[in-house]
Protein backbone atom coordinates (compact mmCIF):
# COMPACT_ATOMS: atom_id res chain seq x y z
CA UNK A 1 0.00 0.00 0.00
CA UNK A 2 2.69 2.51 1.01
CA UNK A 3 4.90 1.44 -1.89
CA UNK A 4 2.09 2.18 -4.34
CA UNK A 5 1.58 5.64 -2.84
CA UNK A 6 5.29 6.51 -3.12
CA UNK A 7 5.49 5.06 -6.62
CA UNK A 8 2.51 7.15 -7.79
CA UNK A 9 3.94 10.40 -6.39
CA UNK A 10 7.50 9.81 -7.65
CA UNK A 11 6.41 8.74 -11.14
CA UNK A 12 4.68 12.10 -11.56
CA UNK A 13 7.96 13.91 -10.73
CA UNK A 14 10.57 12.11 -12.83
CA UNK A 15 11.41 12.11 -16.55
CA UNK A 16 11.74 8.31 -16.71
CA UNK A 17 8.76 6.86 -14.79
CA UNK A 18 9.51 3.32 -16.02
CA UNK A 19 12.69 3.25 -13.94
CA UNK A 20 10.88 3.94 -10.65
CA UNK A 21 10.83 0.95 -8.31
CA UNK A 22 9.74 0.78 -4.69
CA UNK A 23 10.34 -2.23 -2.45
CA UNK A 24 8.48 -2.62 0.82
CA UNK A 25 9.77 -4.75 3.69
CA UNK A 26 9.17 -5.04 7.41
CA UNK A 27 11.99 -4.94 9.93
CA UNK A 28 11.42 -5.14 13.69
CA UNK A 29 7.91 -3.70 13.58
CA UNK A 30 8.75 -0.95 11.12
CA UNK A 31 7.93 -0.68 7.43
CA UNK A 32 10.96 0.12 5.27
CA UNK A 33 10.52 1.48 1.75
CA UNK A 34 13.46 1.44 -0.65
CA UNK A 35 13.08 3.79 -3.63
CA UNK A 36 15.08 3.39 -6.82
CA UNK A 37 15.02 5.91 -9.68
CA UNK A 38 17.19 6.61 -12.74
CA UNK A 39 20.44 8.44 -11.99
CA UNK A 40 19.42 11.70 -13.74
CA UNK A 41 16.14 11.82 -11.76
CA UNK A 42 17.66 11.61 -8.28
CA UNK A 43 17.96 15.39 -8.07
CA UNK A 44 14.28 15.81 -8.92
CA UNK A 45 13.24 13.39 -6.21
CA UNK A 46 15.48 14.92 -3.54
CA UNK A 47 14.77 18.54 -4.47
CA UNK A 48 16.50 21.67 -3.19
CA UNK A 49 17.68 21.05 0.33
CA UNK A 50 15.76 17.78 0.42
CA UNK A 51 12.37 19.47 0.36
CA UNK A 52 10.72 17.09 -2.11
CA UNK A 53 11.86 13.85 -0.46
CA UNK A 54 10.95 15.22 2.96
CA UNK A 55 7.46 16.07 1.71
CA UNK A 56 7.06 12.54 0.30
CA UNK A 57 8.27 11.10 3.62
CA UNK A 58 5.75 13.24 5.49
CA UNK A 59 2.88 12.00 3.32
CA UNK A 60 3.85 8.37 3.87
CA UNK A 61 4.41 8.84 7.60
CA UNK A 62 0.96 10.37 8.01
CA UNK A 63 -0.63 7.44 6.16
CA UNK A 64 1.29 4.98 8.36
CA UNK A 65 0.44 6.84 11.57
CA UNK A 66 -3.26 6.45 10.81
CA UNK A 67 -2.72 2.68 10.93
CA UNK A 68 -0.46 2.85 13.97
CA UNK A 69 2.68 1.88 12.05
CA UNK A 70 6.17 3.34 11.77
CA UNK A 71 7.72 3.79 8.36
CA UNK A 72 10.96 4.95 6.78
CA UNK A 73 11.72 5.84 3.16
CA UNK A 74 15.24 5.48 1.75
CA UNK A 75 16.58 6.34 -1.68
CA UNK A 76 18.87 3.60 -2.98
Amino acid sequence: MYAQLVEYVVKSLVDDPDSVAVEESRESGQVVLELRVAEPDIGRVIGKGGRVINAIRSIVQIAAAKKGERISLEII
